[in-house]
């Protein structure tokens, strides 16, 4: 039924060859909307010329029914490329996977197919955000919300990290099915990890030489958390930190900080190596006194069992021949006593106009010659 016979249109009485969009604007070209009846007439004539016979009759109707269903099974063929992987649902629910190839499913509403990229190594950063800049090209954008967290020692550090991950090739159905946002959940889940190792991590370890064993943990109790808690069919690979650095307030204090640990530890360093020096030394005058004292034992010792081993044959000869043995033990006696001093004899027994001793330290001298009072009568 034509517009023009309902007092203008369905938007009202239009009036004067103004159309159903009223008396506003007219579209582009002045010219008033095509008239419906006249849309499909045109149609129809157009469907007539492609049609046997110039009609819509059974035939026609069958031959575009077939089309429609023709067009309808063309529609479940499918390609699963090499780096993807096909998971086939029926009604909604998982049926079979689809290795990479041309491949064909039940068309809508039976079958659909879903194809991950599980060769895809995707990437997520925390803490930060890579902007395009027409001009500047990509530049960072600080996150604090994210990257700030507060360590063992419960000073705060800035932490921005990246995380690398993909679908595990076994996990395909766990990635689809287990969790819905999985983006997010990766992204939530490695935050986590990430603030509870710095938390029981002191900040100068994290700052300094610590920085692989902090991604190590963080790698390993995400992969734990996304297996056992989610099942999300995510792998893993690398986490990876962009940027360690103290909070921007506190920066300065920080460098001092690290300037004045530099400092103890060179003096550290300087204190072991003298000690690597003294001690060595001092060891090894005790192993040298230790020595002689073993020495000086051994020598005592050995000259007490020969005095004691002498002593012991004397006694056996003194058992044998006592008053030999004492006449000879008396004269060895006074010949220790009196062989290192001077000895003058003295005979008061002596008559006058002779010398009444005897000098015989001098007459023991060796090329000395004799004085007057040697050459005399003295005994």
């Amino acid at each position: 039924m034509p517009w023009s016979n309902q007092g203008g249109g369905p938007w009202g009485s239009g009036g004067g060859g103004k159309g159903p969009w009223g008396s506003g604007p007219q579209p582009s070209g002045g010219s008033t909307p095509p008239d419906l009846e006249e849309l499909l007439r045109r149609s129809q004539d157009k469907l007539r010329t492609v049609l046997p016979g110039g009609n819509l009759g059974g035939k026609g109707i069958f031959l575009i029914l077939g089309a429609v269903i023709l067009a309808w099974f063309a529609w479940g063929i499918y390609r699963v490329d090499t780096n993807e992987y096909g998971v086939v649902l029926r009604f909604g629910k998982f049926n079979r996977y689809a290795e990479p190839g041309l491949r064909y499913h039940w068309p809508y509403p039976f079958e659909s197919v879903l194809t991950p990229q599980v060769t895809v190594v995707r990437q997520i950063h925390i803490g930060m955000r890579l902007v395009e800049d027409l001009r500047r090209g990509t530049t960072i954008r600080d996150v604090p919300e994210e990257s700030l967290m507060l360590t063992g020692d419960e000073n705060i550090v800035d932490v921005d990290f990246t995380v690398f991950w993909q679908i595990k090739p076994d996990g395909i159905k766990d990635y689809l099915f287990n969790i819905s946002q999985q983006e997010g959940t990766v992204k939530a889940v490695a935050e986590s990890a990430m603030r509870e190792v710095v938390g029981r991590t002191n900040i100068q370890p994290i700052l300094t030489g610590a920085r692989a064993g902090v991604e190590t943990a963080v790698l390993q109790l995400m992969q734990e958390v996304l297996d056992k808690k989610y099942g999300a069919g995510v792998l893993v690979t690398q986490v990876q930190m962009q940027k360690v650095d103290p909070p921007q307030q506190v920066i300065d204090s920080q460098r001092d900080v690290q300037a004045a640990r530099a400092d103890a530890e060179r003096a550290q360093n300087e204190a072991q190596t003298y000690a690597n020096r003294v001690v060595p030394e001092a060891r090894g005058r005790a192993a040298q006194i230790t020595q002689e004292a073993e020495a000086y034992r051994e020598q005592t010792v050995a000259e007490a069992k020969g005095a004691s081993a002498r002593f012991l044959k004397v006694y056996d000869e003194y058992k044998k021949a006592p008053d030999v043995t004492r006449q000879r033990l008396y004269l060895e006696t006074m010949e220790r006593l009196f062989g290192g001093t001077e000895k003058i004899i003295m005979d008061p027994g002596v008559s006058s106009g002779a010398i009444p001793y005897l000098p015989l330290p001098e007459l023991t001298r060796p090329g000395q010659p004799r004085s007057p009072q040697t050459q005399g009568g003295g005994r």
